[in-house]
């Protein structure tokens, strides 16, 4: 027995070197798919009542340090995004979160380092914000981001944070009553809206936007008109809504615009879009619509695999109700725009 016990001990165990070979060979794999996805980090916006933004200042020995942050840090093996984020803003800032939403998603590539930041909007929260690892944090106007300094990969989610969730479209029918529609929009509170006065006159659409344009500033609303009205330099709007067709035209972002956006049907026209610079698009149909009851609707999952392949943001439009504006976020939309859907 005892020879046989020696025999057995001095005999390779084949087996055991197989099973090792394996997993290594998959750490190995998980580790490449790893290294090709980037480091996966949960991110939040935080909001306060009155709308403003918190940011805090990243130490200087760490990656990007001395630049402006949206809070949140890297997902750990087994925790879902929301787990990460929950346990990121308790470990930093002190506070409890309460309700959250999907915001964007950012694919980056620094010269040392790929991220996939997973942002959500943070619109309710226990607490008061502290720098619990010593960091300074502020709280700041969405319109004021800009004026501090933030990793290159947080462009996107500047821009995403200062958006609403909502994008109205004024047009121009035959049988419409313009500013009547634009006062019930208001009225609404939507803060986001383009004037789509393609039936318009040049000189009918100066004189409406005479009187939108003061109405808009009231309300604090921000005011697109789309690039089909002619000499649209002229008008002292907060920006332009490029068609299709004058987005594929361009080579460059058009100049001179607060905010320029874009109408989208496809991934080329997505992709021209992100890469001219625009700030954010239209993706439609998503749904069949009664204003083009013959283009084809993509529905929710076309709709999210082309918006998950650029890093701006995306409004969901085509068929679009109030109602459908939980199911846009979880597709990864800003949110809805729509004709009709602002107007009751």
């Amino acid at each position: 027995m005892i020879f046989l016990m020696i025999m057995c001990g001095l005999m390779p165990n084949t087996g055991l070197k197989s099973r090792r070979k394996v997993q290594g060979a998959r750490r190995k794999e998980q580790e490449q798919k790893k290294s090709e996805k980037g480091l996966h980090v949960a991110v939040g916006v935080i909001k306060d009542r009155d709308g403003r933004i918190l940011i805090s200042l990243r130490h200087d020995n760490a990656h990007q340090g001395g630049l402006w942050e949206f809070p949140g840090g890297k997902i750990e093996p087994g925790e879902s995004v929301e787990q990460a984020l929950a346990r990121e803003l308790k470990e930093e800032l002190g506070v409890s979160v309460l309700e959250i939403a999907p915001l964007i998603k950012v694919e980056h590539e620094y010269v040392d380092l790929k991220v996939l930041l997973d942002v959500w909007l943070v619109t309710r929260f226990s607490g008061e914000p502290v720098g619990c690892e010593g960091q300074e944090i502020q709280w700041a106007n969405p319109e004021n981001l800009t004026d501090y300094s933030f990793p290159e990969a947080n462009a996107a989610i500047i821009i995403a944070a200062s958006l609403p969730g909502e994008y109205a479209i004024l047009n121009a029918e035959d049988d419409t009553d313009l500013l009547t529609d634009l006062k019930t929009i208001l009225d609404n509170g939507v803060k986001l809206i383009q004037a789509r006065l393609k039936r318009l006159s040049e000189e009918e659409a100066k004189q409406f936007f005479e009187l939108a344009i003061p109405l808009c500033k009231e309300k604090q609303a921000k005011l697109l008109v789309n690039s089909a009205v002619k000499n649209t330099s002229c008008i002292n709007v907060d920006g332009i809504h490029l068609t299709s067709r004058d987005l594929l035209a361009l080579k460059q972002r058009p100049a001179g615009y607060e905010w320029v956006a874009a109408s989208c049907h496809n991934r080329v026209e997505l992709h021209h879009a992100a890469q001219i610079g625009v700030d954010f698009v239209v993706l439609a149909p998503v749904l069949p619509t009664k204003t083009h009851p013959g283009a084809k609707a993509m529905g929710w999952d076309k709709f999210e695999a082309l918006t998950a392949s650029v890093n701006i943001p995306v409004f969901a439009l085509g068929g679009m109700k109030k109602q459908d504006k939980g199911l846009s976020l979880r597709a990864g939309a800003q949110g809805i725009a729509g004709i009709t859907a602002f107007l009751v």
